[in-house]
This record gives C-alpha cells, structure tokens and sequence, in this order.
C-alpha cells in the first residue's frame, strides 16, 4: 500500500476517496467541500507526486519528501 499516511488521515477525518496502485506508483482522488483533489505517485526513477491540494484548479509537483508536505497541506485544512 502506498501513500499510506494520507490514506490514514482521510479516513480518520471520514473522507471517502479512491485508491490505485499500478506499477509501484499509489493515486488517491478524493472530494472535499465539492472540489476534485488528486495526489499521483511518479515511478521509482524520478521520486516525486503530483497533486493539486494547495489549489484545486492547479498541478502541482513536488520532490523526494511529497507525501510528508501533501500531507502537511491536508493538515492545515
């Protein structure tokens, strides 16, 4: 399982989301307050996501620590 930190704080915060894997990469998409968020896992070679929970109309990437500033984005919610 990837992105396991985030899917733990989802659903303690009963967030209904859905989770993939293929390839060794994990996506999760979830709604909130009507808004369509996403975070996607790049393969292995190139570390990093993508994701647009800062702001919902925008992708962006982030580095070799992503789950732990996507998850500090959904923190401060």
């Amino acid at each position: 399982m990837r992105l396991a930190n985030i899917q733990n704080f989802l659903r303690r915060h009963g967030v209904s989301f859905r989770y993939l894997e293929e390839n060794g990469c994990g996506s999760i998409e979830f709604l909130h307050r009507g808004l369509n968020y996403y975070i996607w896992e790049y393969p292995a070679s190139e570390p990093g996501a993508q994701s647009n929970v800062r702001c919902a109309g925008r992708p962006e990437d982030f580095g070799e620590n992503y789950e732990d500033a996507i998850l500090a984005i959904l923190q401060s919610w």
